[in-house]
C-alpha cells in the first residue's frame, strides 16, 4: 500500500489515461481487488454476512430457516386428510399455503386410503410419503413451501391448538384474522400449532389458483404407483397400433373419458343441479358418448380409456352404443383391472389421474373435482408450450367438458383460468370453462 501512495498521478497517468508504470499497474490492481474484498466481507443486515470461498458467493442463512426462509423450526400440524383423492389433494395444499402464511414447516400429513369420510372408523390411514415424493416435493417446492417429519420435532413447548372455525359466522375475513394474529407472538413462540376442526378441504380459501398450482406440480408420484400407470398407458397405445393396423403412418391418439355415471355422482348431480337451478352438470351415458363422437376434427379410428369407478356402477354397459370406428376400453377389456385390484381406492385413483393426465385428448366434467385438476395441470403444460391462443384446434393437450355443449353438439373447449382469484371454480365446479 505504501507503493501505492508513493506512485505520482502524474508518472502512473499519460496521453489518454492509460497506465505508464507496470509495477504500479500492479499494484493498483493488488488493492483494488484488496478493497474490494473489505467492502464485501462486511455484514448486511438480516443475511448474516457473506462468504467468499474462490470467488463463489455464498449467503449465510440462519441454521432455523430452509432455503429463502421457510422456518423449520416452527411447524403446522394438520388433521387426517379425507374424501377422493383429488379433494385430498386440494386439502393438502391448503394446509400448505396455511404454513406458507404462517411461515412454518407442515408436518407431513395422513392421507386416506379409503373413499368413506363419514365413518371415522373406515378411514385407512395412509402416509403422505406412501403416495407422493416427501424429497421431490421439497426439491421442487423449495423456498415456496415445506414439508417436515415428526421426527424433526423438539418438542420444547407445549402444542397450540387452534379451532378453525365453521358455520355462517365464520368468514373468509374472520379466518384470515385469526391466521394472521396466529403468526405473531406470543402464538408464534410455540414450536407446533395444531389445527382442529373440519377437514382442511373445508377451510377458506385465500390464495389463487396459481399458487395452488405450485404446490399441485411439486407432488411427483412414488415410483410404484407411476410405473403402474406407465404399464395402463403401454396397454392403451398397444391397442392404438393394433386398431392402426399399419394402415397409417400418423400415430392414432388415445382418448381419455372420465364418465361420471356413478351411482353416487347422479345422486348428487342432480341435487346441485336443483340448487342450482341448470341442467348442465349431470350427463347421461347416451349424451357424453354423442358429444365425445362430435368432438371436431376426431378422426376415426381412435381408442377410447374410459375413466370410471367400476364398483359404483348400476350396470357395466358403457362398452356399448359407441359411435363406429371408436373403441372403448375399460379396465376389464383393456385386461389391467388386475393392476388396480392391489391397491386401495386412492391408489386407483392416483393411477387413473395419471393416465387421464397423459391422453392426447381428455374429455371429462368441469363439476368434478378429478377432471378439473387434470386440466388444470394440462393447463399448465400448453402454458410451458409457448402457445398464446390455448383454445385452438390445432392445440396439444386439449381438454373438453362434455356437460357443457359446444360447436357442433360436441363437448366445450376447456382451459383453466390461471388468473382466478381462488380456487372455487375448481373446488366445486363451473360452467364458466374460459374456452
Amino acid at each position: 500500500m505504501e507503493v501505492l501512495f508513493n506512485c505520482k498521478l502524474s508518472r502512473l497517468m499519460g496521453s489518454g489515461g492509460a497506465l505508464r508504470s507496470l509495477p504500479c499497474k500492479c499494484v493498483c490492481l493488488l488493492a483494488a481487488v484488496l478493497i474490494l474484498r473489505a467492502l464485501l466481507l462486511l455484514p448486511y443486515p438480516g443475511f448474516g454476512g457473506l462468504e467468499w470461498s474462490n470467488l463463489v458467493c455464498i449467503m449465510n442463512h440462519s441454521p432455523s430457516f430452509g432455503a429463502f426462509g421457510i422456518r423449520q423450526d416452527k411447524f403446522l400440524e394438520v388433521p387426517q386428510i379425507v374424501w377422493g383423492l383429488n379433494n385430498q389433494k386440494i386439502a393438502f395444499a391448503r394446509a400448505c399455503l396455511t404454513a406458507r402464511m404462517l411461515n412454518r414447516t407442515l408436518l407431513m400429513p395422513s392421507l386416506s386410503a379409503s373413499l368413506f369420510y363419514k365413518e371415522i372408523d373406515l378411514l385407512q390411514p395412509i402416509s403422505f410419503d406412501k403416495v407422493f415424493q416427501f424429497d421431490k416435493f421439497n426439491a421442487l417446492c423449495s423456498g415456496f413451501v415445506q414439508l417436515g417429519r415428526y421426527s424433526h420435532l423438539l418438542n420444547q413447548t407445549q402444542v397450540l391448538e387452534i379451532q378453525k372455525g365453521s358455520g355462517r359466522k365464520w368468514t373468509v375475513e374472520r379466518d384470515l384474522d385469526q391466521l394472521r394474529q396466529h403468526s405473531k407472538d406470543p402464538f408464534d413462540d410455540h414450536e407446533v400449532i395444531r389445527i382442529t376442526g373440519k377437514n382442511p378441504f373445508l377451510w377458506h380459501d385465500h390464495w389463487p389458483v396459481k399458487d395452488y398450482a405450485k404446490v399441485f406440480e411439486c407432488l411427483v408420484l412414488v415410483d410404484e404407483i407411476s410405473q403402474e400407470a406407465d404399464r395402463v398407458v403401454s396397454r392403451i397405445r398397444e391397442s392404438v397400433e393394433l386398431e392402426n393396423d399399419g394402415s397409417s403412418f400418423q400415430p392414432l391418439p388415445y382418448v381419455a373419458v372420465h364418465m361420471r355415471v356413478e351411482i353416487d355422482w347422479m345422486i348428487h348431480c342432480k341435487k346441485l343441479e336443483q340448487r342450482l337451478n341448470t341442467n348442465q352438470i349431470c350427463s347421461s351415458k347416451k349424451e357424453i358418448m354423442e358429444r365425445v363422437g362430435n368432438i371436431m376434427d376426431l378422426k376415426s379410428p381412435v381408442v377410447l380409456y374410459l375413466a370410471v369407478a367400476d364398483k359404483l356402477l348400476q350396470n357395466s354397459s358403457i362398452l356399448e352404443g359407441w359411435r363406429e370406428g371408436f373403441l372403448p376400453l375399460e379396465k376389464k377389456k383393456l385386461g389391467v383391472d388386475g393392476i388396480y385390484s392391489k391397491y386401495p381406492y386412492l391408489i386407483q385413483s392416483a393411477i387413473d389421474y395419471e393416465v387421464c393426465l397423459r391422453a392426447d385428448i381428455f374429455v371429462g366434467n368441469s363439476f368434478s373435482t378429478f377432471s378439473s385438476l387434470i386440466v388444470l395441470e394440462r393447463t399448465q403444460k400448453i402454458i410451458r408450450m409457448g402457445v398464446k391462443s390455448m383454445c385452438g384446434m390445432d392445440v396439444r393437450w386439449p381438454s373438453y367438458a362434455y356437460n357443457i355443449p359446444g360447436e357442433s353438439n360436441g363437448p366445450m373447449r376447456w382451459v383453466t383460468n390461471m388468473s382466478d382469484s381462488t380456487l372455487q371454480a375448481i373446488s366445486y365446479g363451473t360452467n364458466h370453462i374460459s374456452c
